[in-house]
């Protein structure tokens, strides 16, 4: 039957067995932690950020939550008479901001699971902001008469008898170089032209007249239309993050037809989301249906805003250069190459000879500046860019800026424009920035939190793991020196009380060592005068309850007695 100090031993094993597997399991499972740890984040990332209809990203790129401005700049020609003098430029003043709260929204979407992608369309209200806005919506603006520069120039390559029957309507209805209408006409409510109604009414020109619209007005048709920007098809990213947002098609085509080569494809992201784990010193892609292209923003530098750190992408010269600096840009040429600085989208917008820039010629060829007066291109106030935050692709600032500009230019056979200079007219340019909420902000910050937590986690399960793993070894080491420590004190005269097999025999040998005692503290050696000692009886443990300690005592009490 085994003892009671073989039960307590096999007690103590068996507890430190289970703590020595528990901290093995641990480690492990720390170290499992800390080197999946982030393919487990990117996974769960992965879930949530794909655009389907049961994600989290889904309504705020349905509905975008944060407020939308729309800030448009007119350019009033106060020098209209001038123009054709040699000696003078036109001089332009700057009005505005006129700024339209602006409510977008996606309609018309369709999945497509077969290739994740979805396709949808663009639908935004604009409302006046007469508090945000630097002047009324009836302020009057001299400008270019964009509509009577649109038809002698869709004109400029007919037959002479076609070109003649146009520059008699010019004549006719007594059109000039420049027009005067209220702001709200130009914009978003248009107004009538006796050549828009011509040509509407008079198809004698056929299918070379495109007349798309029954007024003109540079937003005209726009507010809550959602059929001028086109049909988008993007990547839903549910297959792979990176192509997340990025075009597929535009209009059902993969390539535009409006450039050649490369040019034209329908690449780049349609503006909500970038490709995730940017690096600096790349660039994005931003496709616009305004002007029909992708535009190339190049990494400038790190910043931070609301607290969430993001690389800004800039539109620097390369966006808007078409091969005279950057030889791959040649493409984006067209008909016409012109000097660095201008987007020639004449193409896109129904062969009008409209050119797209940054605002006040920002980042263009000094040719542009030189044409005019009145512009004062600065960086703060013109440059196109974009805050990305590198993890996710998500935009935390955005600040879009184009002006639209016409060239005016001698054309044979128009009588109105037979003697006048050649000139880039800037006409109007507009500003949309927003910036993200400091509550979407929260949730980006907590994303490095997250894994960061998960890292620490990691480390924790396994130095605690170790530390179990390393304990019942270390507890065994530190006794196994302690018994050995207690031998050495007993010189050889007794045993160690784990050298004892039992309780009995330690009580017994307790005994042998009291007589032993007191002979020697006799005053007389003599066996004759040695104390009668009797054996103690020895009893179990059952009998007596006393412990161990209880025999190993009996002889320090018994000595102390003699000395007494």
């Amino acid at each position: 039957m085994p003892t009671q100090n073989s039960a307590l031993w096999r007690r103590r094993s068996n507890r430190g067995l289970f703590i020595g597997i528990f901290g093995f399991c641990l480690g492990l499972f720390g170290i499992l932690c800390g080197m999946f740890w982030e393919d487990i984040f990117n996974w769960i990332k992965h879930k949530e950020m794909a655009l389907a209809p049961d994600t989290q990203v889904y309504e705020n790129w349905k509905t975008p939550p944060m407020e939308l401005h729309l800030d448009i700049y007119m350019y009033n020609w106060t020098n209209p008479e001038e123009f054709g003098n040699l000696s003078s430029k036109p001089i332009l003043q700057q009005l505005g901001p006129y700024r339209f709260i602006d409510k977008p929204d996606k309609v018309d979407i369709v999945w497509h699971p077969e290739n994740n992608s979805v396709t949808y369309r663009r639908r935004s209200l604009y409302y006046f902001d007469a508090a945000g806005s630097v002047g009324s919506l009836d302020d009057e603006v001299t400008t270019l008469n964009a509509v009577t520069l649109s038809a002698a120039a869709t004109a400029k390559h007919w037959s002479n008898v076609k070109r003649g029957f146009v520059d008699t309507g010019l004549k006719i209805y007594d059109r000039e170089i420049s027009v005067t209408k209220t702001v709200d006409e130009m914009l978003f409510t248009g107004y009538s032209d006796p050549m828009i109604d011509a040509a509407i009414a008079l198809p004698i020109f056929g299918d070379e007249v495109k007349v798309p619209f029954d007024k003109f007005g540079w937003f005209y048709t726009r507010n809550g239309s959602a059929d001028l920007t086109g049909v988008f098809n993007v990547y839903t990213g549910a297959d792979d993050l990176t192509k997340l947002g990025q075009m597929h098609s535009w209009n059902y085509q993969t390539h535009t037809g409006y450039f050649e080569s490369y040019c034209g494809l329908t690449n780049g992201s349609a503006g909500e989301f970038q490709p995730p784990q940017l690096q600096p010193g790349g660039s994005v892609g931003l496709f616009t249906p305004d002007m029909c292209r992708t535009l190339r923003l190049d990494y400038e530098e790190t910043l931070e805003i609301e607290g969430v750190q993001g690389y800004k992408f800039t539109g620097g010269a390369r966006s808007v250069d078409n091969g005279t600096l950057y030889p791959e840009n040649l493409c984006f040429c067209g008909a016409k190459c012109v000097p660095s600085g201008v987007m020639n989208v004449t193409a896109c917008r129904f062969d009008s000879p409209v050119f797209m820039s940054y605002p006040h010629f920002y980042n263009a060829d000094q040719y542009y500046l030189d044409q005019v007066e009145g512009l004062q291109p600065n960086k703060e106030d013109h440059e196109f860019y974009m805050v990305v935050e590198p993890r996710t692709g998500i935009p935390l600032e955005v600040a879009a800026r184009f002006q639209v500009n016409m060239l005016v230019e001698p054309i044979e056979g128009i009588t109105l424009y037979t003697d006048v200079p050649r000139i880039f007219f800037p006409l109007i340019w507009f500003e949309q920035k927003v910036r993200i909420t400091p509550e979407l902000a929260d949730q980006l910050k907590m994303l490095p939190l997250v894994l960061l937590a998960g890292q620490i986690f990691a480390g924790v399960c396994l130095t605690i793991g170790l530390i179990l793993l390393c304990w019942t070894p270390a507890r065994h080491l530190l006794n196994s020196c302690r018994h050995r420590e207690y031998n050495v004190k007993a010189n050889g005269h007794h045993k160690s009380r784990s050298q004892f097999s039992s309780a009995e025999e330690l009580k017994s040998k307790a005994s042998t060592l009291v007589c032993e005692k007191s002979a020697r503290d006799s005053p007389d050696s003599s066996p004759l005068l040695v104390p009668n000692c009797k054996p103690v009886k020895v009893m179990t443990k059952s009998q007596t309850g006393d412990s161990v300690a209880t025999a190993s005592t009996v002889i320090s009490e018994t000595a102390d007695s003699k000395k007494d």
